[in-house]
């Protein structure tokens, strides 16, 4: 990418960066961006360790996905409420004293956004797991199918291969 300016009779053409072509944002909007984010989103990993420990997790967790899809696979212990049920069921599954982290299938669906949104307009605390039931599984944690427990290899490109976590 390049920028031309001319100042009277110079003609000056310079490389501009790509990145910074639009400046980043200031620290304050930053801090406010970022802090809003993690207020919206839980990581796989953290949901992970979080279900594994001992004790109340402090949440429960919510399939959005279809009967089909829920049938495939779906992560221990996780409510079952397609969206389209949540309006007339959600009351009767979901207390609203405890937040509420939502999954569908992966990035390239916002099927847990919807479905976060769902819960939220009913006076629900929510949270979506970024990755889905996708990264559940690529990161290697078991899950469940109609057929019972399984967990495969993680997935070298979503989780470390010699550590417990990625160290963020």
């Amino acid at each position: 990418m390049t920028a031309t300016t001319a100042t009277g009779n110079t003609t000056t053409t310079t490389a501009v960066n790509p990145v910074l072509c639009v400046p980043p944002a200031s620290p304050a909007a930053a801090v406010a961006h970022f802090g809003a984010s993690l207020a919206f989103h839980a990581d796989v990993s953290d949901v992970a360790a979080t279900l594994a420990a001992d004790g109340d997790p402090g949440f429960v967790v919510l399939d959005s996905r279809s009967t089909e899809s829920w049938d495939q696979g779906h992560v221990p212990g996780a409510i079952h409420l397609p969206t389209a049920l949540i309006p007339e069921q959600a009351e009767q599954l979901l207390d609203k004293s405890v937040p509420v982290v939502t999954y569908c299938w992966g990035p390239g669906c916002n099927g847990a956004t919807r479905a976060a949104l769902a819960l939220a307009q009913l006076g629900f605390q929510v949270k979506e797991m970024l990755g889905g039931f996708e990264y559940w599984v690529r990161e290697g944690f078991e899950f469940e199918t109609w057929e019972g427990r399984e967990r495969r290899t993680p997935d070298a490109l979503t989780a470390p291969a010699d550590a417990a976590d990625c160290g963020c």
